[in-house]
């Protein structure tokens, strides 16, 4: 008999997000997806576990846990996400980093990106001087602090003479609120065995790769009382985002 090959269209032209960076702000941390439904979203992206729980990165399909020890383990498909974003990988080089500090880098990348007004994700690959990451530690359990509060519970680490890969997300700065304005980066290295959110970087040659996005996929929580009812305070959310994500 012929066997048939089913092939499932993959839209690497829409950015999933599940979750909102405003509903962290007052502390609504419960898990509300799990990582294996995610990931029926994209096999590449960024976020954090329940109760804000360290650093994630998802590349080629397979998601990473950087914990407030700096540890770098392999999550589970039923470990559960308040926030996070995936795409389908489908970027293309664009040119090479030589010698730049992370403000460099990122005036470098916007240049690449020739707009500020659309959603790009960013992949920079390569050969990195130094990079300084954090992680957050967070609880799995309820009660949870507010974002500011568990924020302050962070690691920050720091690495010299590294390889790896810089990768996240660019944001135009009006959807601010809903997603994280700018850039929002996370960092791991090739082993893997160190990384987590980027607060700084210096790069000593790496290849750009970009992948523009015509879509923003929202996803939200809607099966959380919690989130339902929240009252949000427009200028709170930005604050307390700005001063968190930066």
């Amino acid at each position: 008999s012929k066997k048939e090959v089913s092939t499932v269209s993959k839209n690497t032209q829409t950015l999933y997000q599940h979750g909102t960076l405003a509903l962290l702000v007052p502390g609504l941390l419960a898990g509300t997806q799990t990582i294996g439904e995610l990931m029926h979203h994209g096999d590449t992206g960024i976020g954090t576990l329940t109760g804000l729980d360290g650093e994630l990165i998802m590349r080629a399909g397979q998601v990473y846990q950087v914990n407030a020890d700096g540890h770098v383990r392999i999550v589970g498909p039923e470990e559960q996400v308040p926030f996070a974003n995936v795409h389908y990988q489908d970027d293309r080089a664009v040119g090479k980093i030589t010698d730049q500090n992370f403000a460099g880098i990122k005036a470098t990348i916007l240049q690449a990106m020739g707009t500020s007004n659309v959603f790009y994700a960013v992949r920079l690959v390569g050969e990195f001087d130094q990079v300084q990451t954090r992680a957050v530690r967070g609880t799995q359990q309820p009660p949870f602090g507010t974002l500011a509060e568990t924020a302050k519970a962070q690691s920050v680490f720091n690495a010299t003479d590294i390889a790896g890969t810089l990768s996240g997300y660019y944001s135009p700065a009006i959807y601010g609120g809903a997603t994280s304005p700018g850039f929002h980066l996370h960092f791991l290295d090739d082993e893997p065995t160190f990384g987590g959110h980027v607060l700084d970087a210096k790069v000593r040659r790496a290849t750009l790769y970009l992948q523009e996005f015509t879509d923003l996929q929202l996803h939200l929580p809607t099966g959380n009382e919690q989130f339902r009812q929240e009252q949000f305070n427009t200028d709170e959310v930005l604050r307390d985002i700005n001063q968190a994500e930066n």
